[in-house]
C-alpha cells in the first residue's frame, strides 16, 4: 500500500483530532457547569478546569502546527528555540516528564526540526509513568543526527510505531497512531538517511536519526 499525501494528510488531522478531543471536550463541559452552577467557590473552581483544559489545547496544538504543518516559515532554517518550546509545553501536559535540551545550534534544518519533534512526541508518549526526555542534535559534514532519551520507570514503545520508525508502511496499513513515524521515515529516507531505534531496556529507550542537512 501507498501512503499518498492526502493520505498522510488525513492521518495527521485524525492524530490532532484524537489529542484535541479530550481538552476541548473538558472546555464544553466546564462551560456547561459554569452555566448552571451558583456556588462561587464551585464556580471559581470550573474556571481553573477551563483554563488548564484551554492551556492544553493551546500547547497541543502549537506543537502539532510546528511538527505537523508549515510552521517556521518558509526559509530552509527554523530557530530551534521554538521547537524547545512547544516540547516542554507539550510534555508539561504529561504527568511527571521533564525536558533535558542538549540542542546547542541556534537553528536546524526545517525537515530535521521536524524529525527532532516527531521523534520527542514518540519518545514523550512512551513514558507511561513520566520520566526525562533528553533531546540532542547537531549538524556535522553535511548531515544532522538527532537523538531523543528517555528514561522512566515504565516506558512502553508501541511495536507498529517502531516498525514504521524504521521500515515505514511494512506489511500493515499506516493508521493515525503511527502517522507521526512514518512522517519521520519518509524525511529521513528523502534525505538519503536512515532512522535507528533501540527496543527500551532498563528503563531507557533511545531514538536517533541521522539525514543529509540539505
Amino acid at each position: 500500500m501507498t501512503v499518498t499525501p492526502v493520505d498522510l494528510a488525513s492521518l495527521m488531522c485524525s492524530r490532532l483530532c484524537h489529542d484535541l478531543l479530550s481538552p476541548v471536550g473538558a472546555l464544553n463541559n466546564g462551560l456547561e457547569l459554569l452555566a448552571d452552577e451558583t456556588d462561587p467557590a464551585m464556580r471559581e473552581r470550573c474556571m481553573e478546569l477551563l483554563a488548564d483544559s484551554a492551556r492544553t489545547s493551546a500547547n497541543k496544538l502549537k506543537f502539532f502546527r510546528l511538527a505537523f504543518g508549515a510552521a517556521g516559515g518558509f526559509g530552509d532554517q527554523v530557530d530551534v528555540h521554538e521547537a524547545r518550546q512547544a516540547i516542554e509545553a507539550l510534555l508539561a501536559e504529561g504527568r511527571n516528564k521533564t525536558l533535558a535540551w542538549l540542542v546547542e545550534a541556534p537553528t536546524l534544518p526545517k525537515a530535521a526540526v521536524k524529525v527532532l519533534l516527531n521523534l520527542s512526541l514518540i519518545g514523550g508518549d512512551a513514558l507511561v509513568r513520566g520520566g526525562t526526555l533528553s533531546i540532542g542534535a547537531e549538524e556535522n559534514g553535511g548531515q544532522v543526527e538527532i537523538v531523543v532519551q528517555g528514561e522512566g520507570p515504565r516506558i512502553l514503545l508501541d511495536a507498529e510505531i517502531a516498525r514504521t520508525l524504521t521500515d515505514g508502511e511494512g506489511d500493515s496499513a499506516v493508521t493515525a497512531r503511527t502517522a507521526a513515524g512514518y512522517m519521520i521515515h519518509a524525511i529521513v529516507a528523502e534525505r538519503g538517511g536512515s532512522v535507528q531505534v533501540s527496543q527500551p531496556a532498563d528503563g531507557v529507550l533511545i531514538l536517533g536519526a541521522t539525514l543529509n542537512a540539505s
